[in-house]
């Protein structure tokens, strides 16, 4: 099965990248399933119905979220009503929606989508080990499902390392999101999982992980909130990582960081 994952996206310029490289990717990589980490997409702070639709139409199967879920209101009743918009695993128990999804493609596979936030230097969540066993307590990969895909949304390396190491050969693949920036250290763990620590964004480099830089910089230099924040607008870098798994198994056995368009040095599976 061929997989590929997007990072946050950012504001008008990254939903830009997703619905115009997106249906070209999946022809061209023959992509069997694409998700995309949308908690950005809406002018930098949360997501909208609206925006997923489009996404959907583009060719995207499933969108999550993070610490911005909530930053839309409207996402409170739409995340209830969509199946293919899933928010953090460990959020409390009673938030609207789900933190993993059970998506069939046309050729009846399965793949399973789950996500966690970590919990330093994020929000107080509930423990996302407990909550990535407990999505994964009744799916068995290429025993129920076919592939396995965990978003682990959150700013310590560390943190999202070490659930790679207590994913690695159960799940296909382990991406993380949040940080906007991409890490070199795309691999395949010793189990088989793939892995890599923070695909980055779908947005505008020349910028502060995605914001217009002269009011992002004001914010360091003064202390003061001053102007609001907004997304910037040059063209946008589709990051994402893209992932090959062995269908006798479910695990991994290519894994490739993408990255097409804007500043960024490109990179694309040959």
């Amino acid at each position: 099965m061929k997989l590929l994952f997007c990072g946050d996206v950012m504001g008008e310029t990254g939903r830009r990248a997703v619905l115009d490289h997106v249906p070209a990717l999946r022809r061209k990589l023959g992509l069997d399933f694409v998700a995309v980490n949308g908690e950005n997409a809406a002018g930098g702070f949360g997501v909208t119905e609206k925006i997923c639709k489009s996404f959907f139409d583009a060719g995207v199967d499933v969108v999550t979220t993070g610490n911005h879920a909530w930053d839309q209101r409207e996402v409170l009743t739409y995340i209830v009503r969509e199946p293919r918009l899933i928010r953090p695993a460990n959020f409390p128990k009673g938030t609207p929606g789900r933190g993993a999804g059970l998506y069939q493609l046309q050729d009846g596979r399965s793949v399973l989508v789950i996500q966690v936030m970590t919990r330093l230097f994020m929000d107080p969540l509930d423990d996302p080990f407990a909550a990535f066993e407990e999505a994964l307590a009744e799916h068995r990969l290429h025993e129920t499902v076919d592939a396995i895909l965990l978003d682990v949304h959150g700013e310590a390396t560390s943190e999202k390392a070490a659930l790679g190491v207590v994913a690695d050969g159960r799940v296909s693949m382990v991406v993380g999101s949040h940080s906007h920036i991409p890490t070199a250290d795309a691999r395949i763990l010793p189990g088989g999982t793939a892995f890599q620590t923070d695909a980055g964004m779908c947005g505008d480099y020349d910028s502060v992980i995605g914001m217009e830089k002269d009011v992002a910089v004001a914010r360091f230099v003064t202390k003061m909130r001053g102007e609001r924040l907004e997304p910037a607008s040059g063209e946008a870098t589709l990051c994402g990582v893209y992932v090959e798994t062995d269908d006798a198994t479910g695990l991994a056995k290519r894994v490739v960081a993408l990255r097409l368009g804007g500043l960024l040095a490109q990179s694309l599976p040959s």
